[in-house]
């Protein structure tokens, strides 16, 4: 990938293949099971014990800004953010996590729920697109409802360039209504907003 060198290009189109293979049904259960799915397709491991940078992936879509899944080459899983993405530890070492959660069936690389923040500039500065110098594979947005219903209650999976791979909504207990709300601001006046916006039209 001559725009973002840092992409395992063979796993992303491998993640896109597991994510298109859901149905909007399997993405609408319960969340926890919906979390674990998304996981999956994303080649990452359910390993909500694991202690954080050791491959702890409880925080995965589950809060405002663990959201994007991004594919990256083994030699730039253990690059540092260095102070280049805004409102990012300084550091932000995710090497080892990377290497101990990532699902080795989906080809060369790792997986990782990189930071979101950042990406409504154009181009991209997040931590995937900067840090790992990576597409994302998918974005998972939180969408307002309708004038009548403005919960949050339904997510849409979005590709590097904002197109609509998948969608759902969840039963259950989901991410706090705050962290949902969060999640679609940071996406607000992006190509990443753009299937958000297609629904409520």
């Amino acid at each position: 990938d001559p725009e973002y060198p840092g992409t395992a290009v063979e796993r992303l189109r491998n993640v896109h293949e597991r994510v298109l293979s859901l149905s909007e049904e399997q993405l609408s259960g319960d969340w926890e099971e919906v979390r674990r799915l998304v996981l999956w397709a994303g080649g990452l491991r359910d390993l909500p014990t694991a202690r954080p940078g050791q491959g702890y992936t409880g925080h995965s879509f589950n809060d405002a800004n663990h959201c994007d899944l991004t594919t990256m080459l083994d030699e730039q899983s253990d690059n540092e953010n260095e102070g280049r993405v805004e409102g990012i530890a300084f550091r932000n070492p995710l090497g080892a996590g990377i290497r101990i959660a990532s699902d080795p069936e989906l080809g060369p690389g790792g997986s990782w729920s990189t930071c979101m923040m950042g990406c409504n500039r154009d181009p991209p500065q997040d931590v995937a697109h900067v840090q790992f110098r990576s597409r994302v594979a998918f974005k998972l947005v939180w969408c307002p409802g309708s004038a009548e219903n403005e919960e949050f209650s339904s997510f849409v999976l979005v590709d590097d360039e904002g197109n609509l791979l998948n969608r759902g909504t969840p039963t259950g207990t989901l991410p706090d209504i705050r962290d949902r709300m969060m999640n679609y601001q940071f996406v607000m006046g992006s190509k990443y907003a753009s299937a958000c916006e297609a629904r409520t039209e």
